[in-house]
């Protein structure tokens, strides 16, 4: 268990936290934290990435081997990021219980990785599929803070969130998640990590896909509005086009 590298990783997030709050002291602390966890989802999406794409080995062929220096690395800089984060929304009452039961389950997930000192690398992968849509999710919340949410940006922001978030969190995770559960390698506790991780997914899932629904159909009911309010228009325009033949064939 790489116990200094969590602490150094806790103590660097909380060291970027203090320096954004000291740079923006004109914003809220909300601000300040999403910004942080703007930074590690960059981080770690890139980290992971590497892990799993560079580095070796693939999580769906490998899943339950031992754990690498560069996955028990990343494992460890994401611990300590989660546990920043998990006591700052405790601390600010900001999230609600099914984040807040996303957070134990990824602590407890990634602590048994390295406890164990087995199945880093699909942890390193359920890592990368659930951060690819969070500085997406973090673009919206800015977004919203400066006036820019409503906008062509703010819709192509939401679509490509949606995307990534049924295909890579919920298409490829349920790949990922037959492979562990099927693997002779991966032990009990982390295929029931895993059974947890895939059924939060599709609660997160549940709920995009009614924000998905309600935005496209405020978006078409919108567009009516405004296609049937030209017609009249132009219609208008007609009328008083026709009225002015009419007073000059008069005169």
């Amino acid at each position: 268990m790489p116990i200094l590298e969590v602490i150094f990783s806790l103590i660097g997030w909380l060291c970027l936290y203090m320096l954004f709050y000291w740079t923006f002291s004109h914003r809220g602390t909300e601000w300040n934290c999403r910004l942080v966890t703007l930074s590690h989802g960059v981080l770690i999406v890139l980290l992971t990435a590497y892990v799993i794409f560079i580095d070796g080995p693939w999580p769906l062929t490998h899943a339950g081997t031992d754990n690498t220096e560069l996955q028990t690395f990343a494992l460890a800089v994401c611990l300590g990021y989660f546990f920043f984060d998990l006591g700052w929304c405790v601390c600010y009452h900001t999230e609600g219980p099914v984040m807040l039961a996303h957070h134990a389950a990824s602590i407890m997930g990634i602590l048994l990785a390295l406890l164990m000192g087995v199945s880093g690398c699909e942890t390193c992968g359920v890592i990368f599929g659930s951060e690819i849509t969070n500085p997406l999710l973090q673009t919206r919340w800015f977004l919203r803070q400066v006036g820019l949410y409503d906008s062509l940006l703010g819709d192509a922001v939401d679509l490509l969130f949606i995307l990534l978030f049924a295909t890579v969190r919920v298409g490829v995770g349920t790949a990922m998640f037959y492979c562990e559960l099927t693997s002779p390698r991966t032990t009990l506790i982390m295929k029931l990590g895993g059974v947890v991780m895939y059924g939060l997914a599709w609660v997160f899932m549940v709920d995009i896909a009614r924000f998905g629904y309600k935005k496209s159909r405020g978006k078409y009911k919108k567009w009516l509005e405004n296609h049937k309010l030209k017609k009249e228009n132009s219609k208008r325009k007609l009328d008083g086009h026709s009225d002015k033949s009419e007073e000059k064939k008069s005169s």
